[in-house]
């Protein structure tokens, strides 16, 4: 099987969507957010994850964040565009747009109110990639999405579609990334996604590290990485405990609501979260205050 040669590496980073107090996308946010996520070394850009709160908007909107994003990063990094719906029809409707718009890659995150089994997922994921001819990063996100793939289906996938090139592994289970390297030879790049398992992950051989994490706290996972890559063990681990708490914090507390709060606690005001989802409330503000405080402090890495 033959493999689109595009290769992700380093530090992708989610920009949330920003949205004006009317409710609507903030387009002039989005764009200085874009810039100041490039400017602090984002290795590429993945826009419309769940950070993104790409559950909450509609096509207009998801249309509009899409082209925002990829206008205004302008082949300076690859963009990578999340999709995640419940049907294959909606999913190709937007990995079409996807391509139309200009983006490097889409990573699909599939999204089910029935419980789907492996030959349904299989299909979902191989009408996506037959219908564009961009690069496909399959997202695992059992928490969010309802649904749990075995490294074995992944790695099943890979083998069998074309333009299945790389997987985000977000179930917190370390232990599938060494089984997603050692069923594919180590030949499917894989993702972490989830934050406190960053250093772990890298010393798996993770190709990169898929966070919101920048949008907050600048070039920290940046550094982690390339210290990671430098074979630095020490300064890795020091970079990484140090990180830790605000890495575990944005989980616990939401994406959408974690990273909002804070880029407002920086004087960016990007909008509050969209219904359901509630913004921080005023401890857990007050906390991550304090979190992002102590971070600064030990500037060692800045």
């Amino acid at each position: 099987m033959t493999h689109n040669a595009i290769e992700f590496k380093g530090i992708i980073t989610y920009p949330i969507t920003p949205f004006t107090h009317t409710g609507g996308i903030d387009v002039a946010k989005l764009e200085q957010l874009i810039e100041q996520l490039l400017q602090t070394g984002s290795n590429a850009i993945a826009p419309l994850g769940s950070t993104g709160e790409s559950a909450y908007l509609n096509d207009e909107e998801w249309t509009l964040v899409a082209s925002t994003c990829i206008n205004k990063i302008a082949n300076r990094v690859p963009v990578i565009v999340g999709i995640s719906e419940l049907t294959t029809q909606n999913a190709i409707k937007r990995a079409r747009i996807a391509e139309d718009v200009g983006a490097d890659a889409i990573m699909v995150l599939p999204a089910s109110y029935w419980k789907l089994c492996d030959d349904e997922i299989f299909q979902h994921y191989a009408s996506i990639a037959e219908a564009v001819s961009l690069p496909v990063m399959v997202y695992n996100n059992p928490a969010t999405s309802g649904i749990d793939m075995s490294p074995e289906l992944i790695v099943n996938m890979f083998n069998s579609i074309d333009n299945i090139t790389m997987v985000k592994e977000s179930s917190g289970d370390i232990q599938r990334m060494h089984k997603i390297r050692m069923l594919s030879n180590n030949e499917l790049p894989f993702y972490n996604g989830c934050n406190p398992l960053a250093l772990e992950a890298f010393a798996a051989g993770a190709t990169g590290w898929c966070t919101a994490a920048p949008n907050l706290i600048s070039t920290w996972p940046l550094k982690l990485y390339q210290a990671c890559e430098a074979g630095d063990i020490h300064l890795a681990r020091e970079l990484f405990y140090h990180q830790l708490p605000i890495l575990e914090f944005i989980l616990k507390g939401g994406l959408p609501s974690t990273i909002k709060a804070g880029l407002t606690n920086n004087g960016f005001d990007v909008g509050a979260p969209r219904k359901p989802v509630f913004p921080l409330h005023d401890t857990q503000i007050i906390k991550l205050e304090h979190l992002l405080e102590k971070l600064n402090r030990a500037n060692f890495t800045q």
